[in-house]
This record gives structure tokens, C-alpha cells and sequence, in this order.
């Protein structure tokens, strides 16, 4: 359960960098 859940918090953190990237290009 606990790399799952490490597994999920990447995920996240990783749709977080790409969603930022993407603001800032529009911006």
C-alpha cells in the first residue's frame, strides 16, 4: 500500500510540472 501510494504522489506531482509548463507557456 505505502509504494502505492508513493507510486500516485509521482504521478501527481508529475501531471502538476506538465499542467505549470503549460500555464506558463500561455501565459
Amino acid at each position: 500500500i505505502g509504494d502505492g501510494k508513493i507510486f500516485v504522489t509521482e504521478i501527481e506531482r508529475v501531471i502538476r510540472i506538465r499542467t505549470g509548463e503549460q500555464d506558463e507557456a500561455a501565459v
